[in-house]
């Protein structure tokens, strides 16, 4: 029926007008040999860029991978406790990384969870003031809200595409291709949980003469953290779940051994390395929902 309609009509009411594809392939091929010769003229810079965050990931990830696994087992134990103060949680996640270790992926685990660890830490750095500053002006609000609706919206594997032109392929490229993905909710809720603030407290640190800076440590912020927390929260779970693309510009670990299964067809295999990652995934945000409770139960007898 729509080709006879087109039939009596002209040919661009059927046909959505386009530009011409020789004056596209030309556009095209210039931006690619210009964003090409951009990077050709940086590499020292980018090199120099790269150089922190690849000792930084490096340290982290030898510590995991060459301290005994006893003691890494005793630390995130001790840290799961300390931050949940719930048995349960902390016996779980126990049993759960003695599980990944008896399957033989506790070395993949521990590259993963350094590169998580990193992309967290980066994106706390990054987040926060992002999201303070948000919140303090409704223009830079408005400014980077839509830069946030891209990054969270645009396939994943786009990020890809561009960091590997910059930064090659190696884990640094996958940890910022990670980071971009993960850092959006982080900046949503820090802004969401300062502009949430009671008015009324805020008026009253005013009414002590508080300046905007104590007003922020010692109000907005203190009162923030459980929403920020669940900021934190989220930016793990989107870290992990982006840790497997990544893993196809050469981040190792749990994701490289889940794209291997995919390719082989081994069932075994993915299963196994996908149950680390939900184990990791389940661990971080049982911990993190606890701590996130326990802040609010604490502020809201401060604020009481």
């Amino acid at each position: 029926m729509a080709s006879a309609i087109c039939s009596y009509l002209p040919e661009l009411l059927c046909k959505f007008p386009s530009i011409d594809e020789n004056l596209m392939r030309e556009f095209k091929k210039t931006v690619d040999i210009g964003f090409k010769a951009f990077v050709r003229n940086y590499t020292n810079f980018i090199d120099v860029v790269k150089q922190p965050l690849q000792w930084f990931l490096n340290s982290l990830e030898s510590f995991f991978v060459n301290t005994p696994w006893f003691i890494i087992l005793v630390l995130m134990v001790a840290i799961v406790w300390l931050a949940s103060r719930n048995i349960k949680i902390t016996i779980g996640a126990a049993l759960s990384m003695m599980a990944i270790g008896l399957v033989g992926l506790w070395q993949d685990t521990m590259v993963t969870l350094s590169m998580v660890t990193v992309c967290t830490l980066i994106s706390i750095v990054i987040g926060i003031p992002v999201g303070i500053l948000m919140a303090r002006s409704d223009r830079i609000q408005g400014i980077v809200n839509p830069v946030l609706d891209v990054m969270q919206t645009m396939p994943t594997f786009v990020y890809l595409i561009p960091v590997v032109m910059i930064f090659g392929i190696g884990k640094v490229p996958g940890l910022i291709a990670v980071v971009i993905y993960a850092v959006p909710p982080m900046i949503r809720l820090t802004n969401l949980g300062i502009r949430l603030v009671d008015k009324e407290v805020l008026e009253a640190a005013d009414a002590f003469g508080s300046s905007p800076g104590q007003k922020l440590r010692n109000v907005q912020i203190p009162l923030a953290l459980p929403t920020i927390m669940a900021g934190i929260n989220q930016t793990i779970m989107m870290s992990l779940a982006m840790v497997v693309v990544a893993s196809m510009i050469g981040v190792g670990g749990l994701g490289k051994n889940v794209l291997q299964a995919i390719a082989n067809q081994f069932f075994t295999v993915g299963f196994l390395n996908g149950f680390s990652l939900v184990a990791i995934a389940i661990i971080f945000d049982r911990t993190s929902q606890a701590y996130g409770k326990r802040l609010q139960k604490h502020t809201e007898v401060i604020h009481g």
